[in-house]
């Protein structure tokens, strides 16, 4: 990724219910990398969750949040999976990377 792009960080801490959250991510996931302006995902899930989602543009990101399946499923988050979420939507200006 050589230019300016978006990053969506989404930190959580689930609920005690969670029962059909892992298939709902997994969805959620397979329907983003769909999306046009979708680069890529990071994920870790501990005493929080943190997922990091990266985007061409604030338009693609705006569009990703207005499908109606993700809708849906934001919706049973908060009914059900998560006691608490917040989503920063940061402008990443530059990045570079370690590998051994």
């Amino acid at each position: 990724m050589d230019s300016t792009y978006y990053a969506v960080i989404f930190t959580s801490q689930q609920a005690e219910t969670i029962k059909g959250y892992d298939e709902m991510a997994q969805t959620m996931e397979s329907l983003a990398k769909q999306q046009p302006g979708y680069l890529g995902i990071e994920s870790a899930r501990s005493q929080i969750g943190i997922t990091v989602s990266y985007w061409e543009n604030l338009e693609a990101i705006k569009n990703w949040k207005a499908n109606l399946d993700h809708q849906m499923a934001q919706k049973l988050g908060r009914k059900q999976w998560y006691a608490w979420y917040k989503v920063r939507i940061c402008k990443v200006e530059r990045e570079y990377e370690f590998k051994k």
